[in-house]
């Protein structure tokens, strides 16, 4: 498998983003291994969500390479990379709720997509996903019909709805108040204890960053690369990037750890 860790679900190698010749991000090495939640931090535009994009198989690296469970992602064929990107789960930031269906609806469709289970047991599956994420009665519901919070962990329930191995989360606490992004990021701990996921958050909120990050890495916008790599509270304290320092110890509107 090359330089790819033998049991790491997610390695990323040498990695290069651009858009034509103007470079995102270039010389990204990092692993996420089983079990762990990596936090991806930056400023506004330093290429978090380019990098989410690549890694789930939506962009094609520059040069390098991202490997998924060992396998070298665009060194393989359709099929093979299709499978793969089904072992993966996504949060958008906004949720991603097909308005006109349920939330019962929402969670079936990668079901009837993916899977020849008949409809009775689609429908158990979709009402146990909403249990999971505390929704448990609210398959009926339109997502007009919730609440900012509610819909996210509706998105969520989706994202889980065919037991992913990674999941991965776009700005997850974006536009919720902090109760329910304290209650989000609970939920984000048990479902990793519960289900075994690997994960991957794209987020600036430090309150989140230091509930639930086990290792995380900085990319800068003026470098173009990863400038930090570890465990946030490690960072915040001893990181000799002075720029990453600040970041992790600006002022917060929510309690810090």
């Amino acid at each position: 498998m090359n330089e790819a860790s033998d049991i790491a679900p997610v390695s990323v190698r040498k990695l290069t983003m651009a858009y034509g010749d103007s470079i995102i991000q270039r010389d990204l090495t990092f692993d996420v291994p089983k079990g762990e939640i990596l936090v991806v931090m930056g400023e506004s535009g330093c290429g978090k969500s380019t990098l989410l994009r690549h890694i789930i198989g939506l962009n094609q690296p520059a040069a390098g390479a991202i490997y998924r469970n060992g396998h070298d992602f665009w060194a393989c064929k359709e099929a093979e990379r299709d499978k793969i990107m089904r072992t993966s789960g996504i949060l958008f930031q906004a949720g991603a709720l097909w308005s006109s269906m349920t939330l019962s609806e929402n969670i079936a469709l990668p079901l009837v997509q993916f899977t020849d289970n008949p409809p009775s047991v689609i429908a158990d599956i979709c009402e146990y996903k909403l249990a999971l994420v505390g929704l448990a009665g609210c398959g009926a519901l339109y997502p007009s019909e919730i609440s900012g919070g509610m819909r996210k962990r509706a998105g969520l329930a989706r994202a889980i709805a065919l037991d992913p191995d990674v999941l991965f989360f776009d700005e997850p606490s974006a536009g919720l108040d902090p109760l329910s992004a304290r209650r989000l990021d609970e939920l984000i701990l048990e479902l990793r204890d519960s289900l075994g996921a690997t994960i991957v958050v794209i987020t600036h909120e430090l309150a989140s960053i230091f509930a639930i990050a086990s290792d995380s890495i900085f990319l800068d916008a003026e470098t173009r690369t990863m400038i930090a790599h570890g465990p946030p509270k490690e960072l915040r304290e001893n990181c000799p990037e002075q720029k990453v320092r600040n970041f992790l110890n600006r002022a917060s509107t929510s309690s810090i750890p």
